[in-house]
């Protein structure tokens, strides 16, 4: 298979396209005042071609658009099937039978057949819906949340959804990964309660405050706790791995996540580690699996782009994984890996 990454700073859909001949699958990656038209223009361009999209910052291996528009395009030995899962706030599992179709008509297996989605919100719900479907077929997840509250599947735009695609590689396997720049901050641990499930708030910490205990441990001010969780996100162990918690607000002495936490869940503080060295670690993982590869498609979080970029890393980073051959993606403002919601992560699946 081949993979194809268009982009134009300046929001011109037809420069992105330029060169791009018979795609099998689509991905938009858009900006919020050319959403809308963007997905008009490119079902007008390849009508029929299953696509989905959103709201995001694109990249490849020369660099990234922040707010103009990107493409990544899969050809030459792929089959796809794209769909949309509606009123993914209140009740996605009742559109569920459409990926079942969906799955049933794409076919394949673990070994040749990855679900990308993008979504709206919701996500851990909608992730626990999808993924009683694909786990049946051990079939891996990839993907992340839009800007906006806005998706688009096969040339049309929804709220309150989630865009998935169904893609199978008849030139080899598949294989996801996801990517850890973070471990234990000390032995704190913590009992989370007075929380908001639905509006992502922990009120308090082992019984205090919550803002109040992370500027204690981090000797940080008000301000600052929304660039220090850069470096100390919260963390909840999930089995033998970790789900990153990053702080979106501070909401009096609550903090607001990007992450849904419940009463009497067990947080964790992180600290940011080798990041460089992670990252060749992961380069050298899909090297070692994958010593023939055709495309890596990834989902970088929204604060690791702002980690790096603050680092002056983020265009060292997209060459390193340039070694990979043809790499693209997009920055979420969250990322999906099989059944887990998780922030500050990239995810990415490797196509042979």
């Amino acid at each position: 298979m081949r993979q194809f990454c268009g982009m134009s700073h300046r929001g011109d859909l037809a420069e992105a396209a330029n060169g791009l001949k018979s795609p099998q699958f689509i991905m938009l990656l858009s900006n919020k005042t050319q959403f809308e038209t963007h997905v008009k223009e490119l079902e007008k361009l390849y009508p029929g071609v299953p696509s989905i999209g959103c709201i995001g910052m694109s990249y490849d291996t020369m660099g990234i658009v922040e707010s103009g528009v990107g493409i990544i395009a899969f050809s030459d030995g792929v089959s796809a099937a794209a769909g949309v899962m509606e009123q993914v706030s209140t009740m996605p599992v009742k559109y569920i039978d459409r990926l079942e179709k969906d799955l049933a008509k794409v076919g394949g297996s673990e070994r040749d057949t990855v679900c990308i989605d993008f979504c709206s919100g919701n996500d851990a719900c909608v992730l626990t819906t999808i993924y009683t479907v694909l786990r049946r077929k051990g079939i891996s997840l990839v993907g992340g949340t839009g800007d906006a509250g806005k998706i688009s599947a096969n040339g049309k735009v929804y709220q309150d959804a989630v865009a998935y695609a169904l893609v199978r590689n008849h030139g080899g396997r598949v294989k996801t990964y996801k990517e850890n720049i973070y471990h234990p901050l000390g032995n704190y641990r913590f009992i989370a309660s007075k929380t908001d499930r639905a509006n992502y708030i922990i009120g308090a910490l082992n019984g205090k405050p919550a803002r109040q205990v992370y500027e204690s441990i981090l000797h940080v001010t008000d301000r600052e706790i929304l660039t220090q969780t850069f470096k100390n996100p919260f963390g909840k162990i999930n089995g033998d791995d970790t789900c990153i918690i990053s702080i979106k607000d501070v909401n009096g002495d609550a903090l607001t996540c990007f992450r849904q936490v419940n009463d009497s869940d067990v947080l964790i503080l992180l600290e940011l580690g080798d990041y460089r060295a992670t990252v060749q670690e992961t380069i050298n993982n899909i090297s070692r699996d994958f010593p023939t590869h055709s495309a890596v498609f990834s989902v970088n979080c929204l604060f690791r782009y702002k980690l790096f970029s603050q680092e002056g890393y983020m265009q060292t980073y997209l060459r390193e994984m340039g070694a990979l051959g043809s790499h693209a993606g997009f920055v979420g403002y969250g990322e999906h890996y099989n059944d887990r919601f998780v922030n500050q992560s990239m995810t990415c699946v490797v196509f042979e």
